[in-house]
């Protein structure tokens, strides 16, 4: 019998590492600390962890109007009187919105496109969404769009790509200024940072 027979089986535990391991910055090490600790000193959290997972994949949905998660058809934010519906920021990710709004700087409307243009990945403008982004766009109220991508290469062409559908429908773009730092992300950029750069942005 080899050494690696004598091994008890944990089918159990190895998919539970192989799970967490699908969160980001998680590698095998961590996955297994991970792992390891929920089942031997936190049995409760771990059932709570799994339980909000079970919940949020059944009730979490797309908002018809900004698309970041919600439970309800129309987010709080799109529905709230208080917002500037002339505004419409168009961001990466729901992380991104969240930045954007502890600048307390801005009170528009969003539109999240839950990725970036990277053509060597294969995520072209269907996978992002950008029709959506447009039908969006071009509703009444909405005069300003105010383009929040990240400032690294798939950001920025991704700027670039919707800035030009959108003028072709003569529509008002600007980008948010290069305060944010290049190469940056917004979801790492202090709150100050992000504010003056949204101050400053210009019309592209």
């Amino acid at each position: 019998m080899s050494r690696r027979d004598d091994v008890p089986s944990a089918k159990g535990l190895e998919r539970l590492v192989e799970a967490l391991r699908v969160l980001p910055g998680v590698g095998p090490r961590s996955a297994q600390r991970m792992a390891y600790h929920l089942l031997q000193y936190d049995r409760s959290g771990a059932e709570q962890l799994a339980g909000s997972l079970t919940h949020a994949l059944a009730t979490v949905r797309r908002c018809e109007k900004c698309n970041n998660f919600t439970e309800d058809e129309i987010c709080a934010l799109c529905r709230s009187p208080r917002r500037d519906a002339a505004l419409l920021c168009v961001v990466e990710t729901p992380a991104d919105l969240a930045m954007v709004e502890q600048t307390l700087s801005y009170s528009g409307m969003y539109f999240v496109l839950m990725g970036r243009l990277s053509p060597l990945d294969g995520v072209g403008p269907r996978d992002i969404g950008l029709d959506r982004l447009q039908a969006r766009a071009s509703e009444a109220e909405v005069r300003e769009v105010i383009l929040a991508t990240n400032f690294t290469n798939e950001g920025e062409a991704t700027a670039h790509y919707i800035a030009e559908m959108l003028r072709a429908r003569g529509l008002k773009v600007s980008r948010i200024a290069r305060g944010v730092p290049l190469g940056g992300e917004l979801e790492y950029v202090d709150a100050g940072t992000i504010s003056q750069a949204l101050l400053e942005r210009r019309e592209i």
